[in-house]
């Protein structure tokens, strides 16, 4: 069951900066996220945003709150809430950061910084990416230390690893890559 958005939720608009930790170069992106968005939603738009697949588990940390994916059948935190059954707005009221996790086994851990929220005269329908730099890390990389050693091995076209990290990644990889309208055609999908 969703949960019930007045319009002043349909109308909040978040100004939101997400940076993957631990992780060189930095990889970063600057968002408008509808208020009345569930949490659920607010990983689609953080997925397809960074670059992400989507093929893991997730979670918000919201001051001492947890909300996440509610699967009996998997390895998440026991305490967790349903993000299904909170906005962005009621979730993000009076906050200033959240941490978004990803994929547990990597480890990927996400800085979100809520630069600004403010209410538009018309809600803002879908997310929309400002800007932002550098590729995200490919899927089951192998966390930051994993991406380092990634990074390295691409980067010397003599080395070993640089065939089988190639032929893994599927071809080249560019990690200073960053399509801002690909980004959002990407986030025109999420409904």
């Amino acid at each position: 069951m969703s949960p019930a958005r007045s319009p002043s939720h349909d109308r909040a608009t978040f100004w939101l900066k997400i940076e993957l930790q631990h992780v060189a170069p930095l990889v970063w992106r600057r968002l408008l996220v509808p208020g009345g968005v569930r949490l659920d939603k607010l990983s689609d738009i953080f997925q397809a945003t960074m670059g992400w697949n989507n093929s893991h588990l997730h979670a918000f940390l919201v001051g001492d709150v947890s909300y996440g994916m509610l699967d009996d059948d998997e390895d998440g935190p026991d305490d967790q809430r349903d993000e299904t059954e909170v906005t962005v707005h009621d979730a993000l009221s009076g906050q200033q950061r959240l941490t978004y996790k990803y994929d547990y086994g990597d480890g990927w851990e996400h800085e979100v910084t809520v630069e600004d929220m403010g209410k538009q005269a018309f809600g803002l329908k879908y997310a929309v990416c400002l800007e932002g730099e550098n590729a995200c890390p490919p899927d089951d990389v192998g966390g930051p230390s994993g991406y380092g050693d990634f990074l390295a091995a691409i980067a010397d076209p003599t080395g070993q690893g640089h065939r089988l990290a190639m032929e893994w990644n599927g071809g080249s990889f560019d990690p200073a890559a960053f399509d801002l309208v690909a980004t959002n055609a990407e986030l025109q999908r999420i409904r």
